[in-house]
């Protein structure tokens, strides 16, 4: 097992993987910006190094100072988390020149699954079933009309290193084609620095199933189930179950099998996400795969007891996994709520500013994974998310109403939240009856919760 690891990334997943490692009897090395000087991720470290200004592109991103601060502390692996550097295939190749384990998968399998085009290919050369769409990039306009004509409409357009919903264009018509497809390839030029992009059949009121896969170095692969994500705003997600309401017991190991299929096919290791569409008619098609642990990692661990962090770690340190698929169960059901500093009744604006009261809720099968203390000041300069609430109950009703009890105890006083915009949709029938899609905030609950 590893001496010391440096974590590049901060907040509640800084503070997250350092307890692993606790556990473990690792030591842990923090990065920290200015802004950050103050943050529980540094309090909680063993040592802690600040890497620049505020700015996440002068330091979270600034690969140059992050690997100085693990030279200088003398760590021998780096856990890059979520977001920033996580899914980035050239710091994962820096890592292994300068002899840091990077705990994730390797840098080659980073590249071709960060781009979705090629991610695409690959799962369809794996058998994994895939939307139709274009044979990888579109070159121009007239092959993003034939395409479209021949899947049929909707289509939806693409950034090939997309994410975050940018780069993203739904078109009905032809002319609504040509206008998205511009439109989306200056977006995703601006965002990722690459205007390349791909066509799909777009897949009307979907659900967001993603499965959780483990992969160790020595061949095996075991599938920890799936997650529900379909309640998004803005392709960002804001609520998630597991397991899914929605999948027979039937649907949930085809999709798991499929997952474990997909992995293995591109030798995949360490912890990864596989996410797919499901239609009304119970279909479900390849999406995309994230090579990171995943923010809703939580709910997988509440229903599988299986420590996904740890087993990162392990995996990375070069052990087995040693546990079959049969070994894996699910019990119960989990939920995650995510907690901004955000204002839902203001567009959700952000609201960075100073946290005066801070208590969190306890109890059998309640969670809270945050950064957040009172008296800490919420930085401006980064994501709004400042925590996760996570429940567990021995069924979906129990897990909601453990978690609407355990909203109403949370306190976090000085700043606004989305505490009050997750108790309304937590209590919104269709929610509670499992009816819900990718659209259903927009469309559906947004409009109600904005004439309260």
């Amino acid at each position: 097992m590893f001496e010391k690891i440096l974590i590049a990334n901060r907040g509640e997943i800084a503070v997250r993987i350092i307890r692993a490692c606790r556990e473990l009897g690792i030591q842990t090395v923090a990065i920290y910006s200015e802004a950050d000087r103050e943050s529980l991720h540094v309090e909680l470290a063993d040592e802690a190094y600040c890497v620049g200004p505020a700015a996440s592109a002068k330091s979270y991103l600034n690969i140059p100072n992050i690997m100085s601060a693990a030279v200088m502390a003398g760590a021998d692996a780096i856990h890059p988390g979520y977001g920033y550097l996580s899914e980035r295939a050239h710091f994962a190749e820096v890592c292994e020149g300068h002899g840091l384990k990077f705990i994730g998968p390797k840098a080659a399998v980073i590249e071709r699954m960060g781009d979705k085009a090629e991610a695409k290919k690959a799962m369809q050369e794996a058998g994994v079933p895939v939307v139709p769409g274009s044979e990888g990039a579109i070159a121009d306009e007239a092959e993003a009309i034939a395409v479209a004509e021949q899947i049929g409409y909707p289509v939806i357009v693409k950034a090939a290193a997309g994410g975050g919903g940018r780069g993203m264009r739904v078109a009905y018509n032809r002319d609504e084609l040509v206008r998205g497809l511009s439109v989306a390839k200056a977006e995703a030029g601006a965002s990722f620095g690459s205007d390349v992009v791909y066509i799909e059949k777009f897949v009307e009121e979907p659900r967001h199933i993603e499965v959780q896969i483990l992969a160790d170095e020595h061949g095996s692969c075991v599938h920890l189930f799936e997650r529900e994500c379909s309640l998004q705003r803005r392709h960002q997600k804001v609520l998630e179950e597991a397991p899914s309401f929605a999948l027979s017991e039937d649907l949930r190991m085809r999709m798991g099998q499929v997952a474990v299929q997909g992995a293995t096919a591109i030798g995949y290791t360490n912890a990864g996400t596989i996410e797919f569409l499901l239609d009304k008619s119970g279909a479900f098609y390849f999406m995309e795969m994230n090579t990171r642990v995943q923010v809703e990692h939580p709910v997988t661990e509440a229903v599988t007891g299986i420590d996904i962090v740890k087993e990162q770690l392990r995996i990375a340190a070069g052990e087995p996994l040693g546990y079959a698929q049969d070994d894996v169960k699910l019990t119960g059901h989990a939920i995650e709520c995510r907690l901004n500093a955000e204002s839902p009744e203001h567009g959700f604006r952000p609201s960075p500013g100073t946290i005066s009261a801070y208590h969190t809720p306890g109890g059998y099968g309640v969670r809270v994974d945050s950064a957040a203390f009172s008296g800490w000041t919420v930085p401006p300069y980064y994501d709004s998310m400042f925590g996760k609430l996570i429940v567990w109950g021995r069924d979906r009703n129990e897990a909601i109403a453990k978690m609407r009890a355990a909203l109403d105890e949370l306190v976090v006083g000085g700043i606004a939240t989305n505490v009050e915009f997750q108790k309304s949709l937590l209590a919104d029938p269709m929610f509670v009856a499992g009816e819900y899609s990718t659209h259903f905030i927009e469309k559906h609950f947004l409009p109600l919760f904005n004439r309260k």
